[in-house]
């Protein structure tokens, strides 16, 4: 007989699971305050969910406990399997379900970008991938290791390292050239051919290759050598030794040197980790490591929406994708692939001999980062259940808000949140705030419109935080809770104010106040419990901060010229880089600013009237 399973309030869902239509269709469970948390697709959407809520004995431990945590569900039928997998990926991008794998966007990882379209292109470090006919190579795993790659490139390989401005306009060849670091195309008659070379040499470079390259090299100098260029057959002896050091630092790890990715994953309880090892022309290249909440999915779901994902922003497709399961639809994933790369992509399940051994190597690599973070983990649940009851809270403050201000003499007033999901910083979940009915300076009013404009939204002000925090003192805490008391959210959440520590009074600490207590909390020999919310209120504050600077810069970028018809950006550009400085355009004659390509007569007389216009009295 089924055992059927309950939602948190003991409502029993299997009998809407059985209601379900024996069709494909995507599914969507929710926690008890209504949040997507999961969003899963299927061939057989009745099969799929009477296996979460009907099945008699679910043995997965992590399972059991993300079941528990489902209130309700919802499921969407489509025509077709692929219709279910496009709307699974577009209600994850949308919903970013804290149980499905949602890869980030990459914008903390580095890349390079080479312009091909350039003839002499340069290599750039770049945050964000962009479809704008430029190589990429990328993304690496830390910005010390792509600053190692481009200095590597500079010493060997003679890119230009100048920027598009610098280039255009130098006048003589740069340091670099004079130090055999560049070809000089700024200024020098350079044959475009040899650089196209050197730019396919870094290419190989980049990608791997480095077999290949080594190859051409090779090939090159014993030409030069022949034809008794010596010189250049020298140069490139030195490419290739600076080169095959590089190769000696690589692991070979498959001999028939194909291109693959090595795909490993395992979890326990509440998180996974997979583990990507890639491998090109047989060398282990890189290995990245990416860390999810544990899904109620089986493992072949898990893996199937990770490559999809993991592909969509990694466009060096690999020809094999070896994989720890097979995904439920591989077939589907291997043909989407195969049409992304116009080549055949095969994912296979390796049982023996090289293919075997690396994967148990990228198994390895995920099996440790998941102790690592199980053991972080582990030691913020401890430190969050100490501050709970440190200051008396009613549950563990697992998500935890912080606000702070930022302004000058009132001018370009904002606010930050910052949040604290299970003790570490979830910053898709930050948000800025322009203040916008305060005209003057006034910090508590500040923070009363904020926190207005974030609870007041009713059942979409969720998710609440277990813990609020204000940074500000008695002052600020006190407008908090009368803004909370009004809005009628009170109870909802626990809220503290933090003052900073008053130095000139011999005080030693910051101090935390909680509603209606006269003096701040004793932390004692719970003073990490302290420093861990001096280092959120920080947080706050350098968000806070950061954005008001940022307003400021942009505030700052604005010009005179701006204001006068029929000036845009471009000509405003060319008048500054003519002239240098609003100052200097002021001063010269209207024929001088009509001399500025791009600038007519009507327009040069319309800018010199409005700089030289006398100010109203």
């Amino acid at each position: 007989m089924n055992e059927a399973k309950t939602t948190p309030a003991g409502i029993d869902l299997s009998p809407q699971a059985a209601q379900a239509a024996s069709a494909p269709g995507v599914y969507v469970m929710k926690d008890s305050d209504g949040q997507v948390i999961y969003v899963g697709k299927a061939a057989n959407l009745k099969k799929r969910l009477a296996s979460y809520f009907s099945r008699k004995g679910v043995t997965d431990p992590k399972t059991v406990i993300l079941i528990g945590k489902i209130a309700s569900f919802d499921t969407i039928l489509t025509d077709t399997e692929n219709e279910a997998f496009i709307l699974e990926s577009t209600l994850i991008k949308k919903y970013k379900p804290r149980y499905n794998v949602v890869l980030k966007d990459d914008k903390r990882y580095p890349l390079l970008r080479m312009d091909i379209k350039n003839p002499f292109p340069v290599l750039t470090i770049v945050r964000k991938r962009r479809d704008d006919g430029a190589l990429y190579f990328g993304p690496f795993s830390s910005p010390g290791s792509v600053r190692k790659t481009l200095k590597m490139i500079k010493h060997v390989f003679k890119l230009r390292q100048c920027k598009a401005s610098n280039f255009k306009n130098r006048k003589r060849p740069c340091l670099n050239y004079q130090m055999g670091l560049c070809y000089g195309p700024c200024c020098l008659d350079v044959d475009p051919e040899i650089y196209a070379g050197a730019v396919k040499e870094v290419t190989l470079f980049l990608e791997g290759r480095l077999p290949e390259l080594i190859r051409k090299l090779k090939a090159e100098m014993n030409t030069a050598s022949e034809r008794l260029e010596y010189e250049t057959a020298a140069a490139l002896r030195d490419k290739l030794f600076a080169v095959e050091k590089t190769l000696e630092k690589q692991a070979m790890v498959v001999r028939d040197q194909k291109d693959r990715d090595v795909i490993a994953l395992t979890g326990a309880y509440e998180s996974s980790v997979i583990s990507v090892l890639s491998v090109r022309s047989g060398l282990l290249t890189d290995t990245r490591r990416f860390g999810f909440n544990a899904s109620p999915a089986p493992d072949h779901e898990i893996m199937g929406s990770f490559i999809r994902q993991y592909y969509e922003k990694t466009p060096s497709i690999p020809d094999e994708i070896l994989v720890s399961v097979i995904p439920e639809d591989a077939g589907t994933i291997s043909e989407h692939l195969t049409a992304l790369k116009g080549k055949k992509v095969s994912i296979l399940h390796p049982q023996r001999g090289e293919k075997s051994a690396i994967m148990k190597t990228a198994l390895k690599n995920a099996e440790q980062e998941l102790e690592r973070r199980m053991i972080s983990a582990a030691r913020n649940q401890e430190l969050l259940e100490r501050l709970r009851r440190r200051l008396n809270m009613s549950r563990r403050p697992e998500r935890i808000e912080c606000f702070d201000n930022s302004n000058i003499s009132g001018t370009q007033a904002v606010s930050g949140m910052v949040v604290f999901q299970d003790g570490k910083p979830e910053k898709s979940s930050y948000r800025k705030y322009i203040i916008k009915t305060v005209p003057e300076q006034d910090d508590y009013a500040y923070m009363a419109e904020v926190l207005s404009r974030r609870f007041g939204k009713g059942e979409d002000s969720k998710p609440y935080p277990d813990l609020l925090m204000v940074d500000g003192g008695k002052g600020q805490l006190s407008i908090a809770v009368s803004v909370i008391r009004e809005l009628g959210v009170e109870g909802r959440f626990d809220i503290v104010g933090v003052a900073k520590k008053n130095t000139a009074g011999g005080e030693t600490a910051d101090k935390i106040y909680k509603p209606g207590m006269s003096n701040p909390i004793g932390f004692g020999r719970d003073a990490d419990l302290l420093l861990f919310l001096q280092r959120i209120r920080d947080e706050a504050h350098r968000f806070a901060i950061t954005f008001h600077r940022s307003r400021r810069r942009s505030a700052g970028k604005g010009s005179v010229l701006d204001s006068i018809a029929g000036v845009g950006k471009k000509r405003k550009t060319v008048l500054i880089r003519r002239f240098g400085s609003i100052k200097r355009i002021k001063s010269a004659t209207v024929e001088e600013i009509a001399a500025v390509p791009g600038i007519s007569r009507p327009v040069a007389e319309t800018v010199h009237a409005a700089l030289n216009a006398p100010d109203p009295e």
